[in-house]
C-alpha cells in the first residue's frame, strides 16, 4: 500500500515541476533596441551679445535670436549614448545698439550715435540657414526620453538676408543686403541639461563685418555671443 501511495504521489508532482519550468522558459526577454536613436527638432530663444565693439558702441536694449532646425542622430558606441549629429538650420538674430548704419552715395556709412541724440530704433537683423554638427553624450536609453545630456557643437551659417533699421524725428532709414557683413559665418557651441529644455550658449568664431570702418575710422570686428535655452523634441 506504501509502495502504490509513493507511486501515485510521483506522478501527480512532476507535472507541476515540469509546467512550472515550462512557463519560466516561456518568460519573453527584453532586448535592446539596435535602432535607438535621438534624432531631433530643435529650437532656441537666445540674448544675443556683440563682442570686440569699437569704442563708445553700447547695448542698451534687448537683443534676441530665435533658431529652429533638425538633427540627424549616429550613434557611435554599443550603448548609443554617444553619437554625432548632423543638422539644417535656420536663424533669426537682432543686435539693439548705437551704431547707425545708413548710406551716402552708394557707400555704406557707420557712425557711433553721440549719447546725447535721441533716436526712436536703431539696429541690424540676419537671416541665416545653418549646419549644425553636435558631439553627444547622454544618459539616455532606449526606454525613456527623460535623460541628462551634455551636446557641444559646431555650426556653419550662411547669410541670406539683413536689414538695418535706424529711426529718429527726422525719418527712417533702412538698408538691406548690406555687402560689408560677412556672408560665412561659424562658431562653437553647447547645450546641457535635464529632459527638454536646456542651457545654450554660442559664441562666433569670426567677425560679423568684413572689416568696414566708422565715420572716425574704428575698423569695426565684432562677433557675438549668444546665451539663452535650447528646446530639443523628439
Amino acid at each position: 500500500m506504501r509502495l502504490f501511495l509513493g507511486y501515485f504521489l510521483f506522478l501527480f508532482v512532476l507535472p507541476v515541476f515540469s509546467q512550472e519550468k515550462a512557463n519560466t522558459g516561456n518568460v519573453p526577454k527584453v532586448k535592446i533596441d539596435s535602432l535607438y536613436r535621438e534624432d531631433q527638432f530643435y529650437f532656441s530663444f537666445t540674448l544675443n551679445t556683440l563682442q570686440d565693439k569699437p569704442v563708445g558702441l553700447t547695448q542698451d536694449k534687448f537683443s534676441s535670436g530665435f533658431s529652429l532646425g533638425f538633427l540627424r542622430d549616429m550613434p557611435v558606441n554599443k550603448r548609443r549614448n554617444v553619437a554625432i549629429a548632423p543638422g539644417l538650420g535656420f536663424t533669426i538674430n537682432s543686435y539693439n545698439q548705437n551704431m547707425a548704419i545708413t548710406q551716402s552715395n552708394g557707400t555704406t556709412v557707420y557712425t557711433i550715435i553721440d549719447p546725447l541724440t535721441d533716436f526712436n530704433k536703431n539696429r541690424f537683423s540676419q537671416f541665416s540657414v545653418d549646419v549644425p554638427v553636435e558631439f553627444r553624450w547622454r544618459s539616455s536609453t532606449f526606454e525613456g526620453h527623460k535623460f541628462w545630456r551634455i551636446y557641444g557643437g559646431f555650426k556653419m551659417s550662411y547669410l541670406i538676408y539683413d536689414k538695418s533699421v535706424y529711426e529718429d524725428d527726422q525719418g527712417k532709414i533702412v538698408v538691406t543686403n548690406n555687402k560689408d557683413f560677412n556672408k560665412f559665418q561659424y562658431g562653437a557651441y553647447i547645450a546641457s541639461g535635464f529632459n527638454t529644455v536646456n542651457i545654450y550658449a554660442y559664441y562666433g568664431l569670426n567677425s560679423l563685418f568684413q572689416s568696414p570702418k566708422t565715420n572716425d575710422g574704428v575698423t569695426i570686428n565684432m562677433n557675438m555671443l549668444n546665451i539663452g535655452i535650447m528646446f530639443y523634441i523628439l
